[in-house]
């Protein structure tokens, strides 16, 4: 799992796991897998799934030759509303690109904490399992 800034300034994580260190055979069962540990963590709420892939694709946009399927779960951790700023970075989002002989999982840091290590331990659970 790495931390880094995308294009020098967004906090993500990212994860890339080889096929063969997961029982997840395609984008779809791992979305299937967020929405279940999204249903199981409480004050967490299921929004949607995008296709990004297939969006892309329609609109004619240029997609890496690697990336053979990608889709974005959308939830929200939002316990609170303390004031209108926090609605910018509000609701969350995993991306997970299938590159063929890899899933890359990613996401954008939040800022609060419980929110983060939810994240990173769904990810995490995703190898070997």
């Amino acid at each position: 799992m790495k931390q880094l800034h995308f294009q020098e300034k967004y906090p993500i994580t990212v994860l890339d796991i080889g096929k063969t260190e997961t029982k997840h055979t395609s984008v779809a069962d791992i979305v299937d897998y967020f929405k279940a540990c999204i249903a199981s963590t409480p004050r967490v709420s299921y929004i949607g799934t995008f296709d990004h892939f297939a969006h892309t694709k329609t609109i004619g946009g240029d997609i890496a030759p690697e990336i053979v399927a990608a889709s974005n779960v959308l939830f929200c951790f939002g316990h609170a509303l303390p004031n209108p700023q926090v609605l910018a970075v509000r609701p969350r989002s995993i991306g997970i690109a299938d590159l063929g002989s890899h899933f890359v999982i990613s996401f954008m840091d939040a800022p609060m904490k419980p929110a983060n290590d939810a994240m990173q331990a769904w990810a995490l659970a995703l190898k070997n399992a």
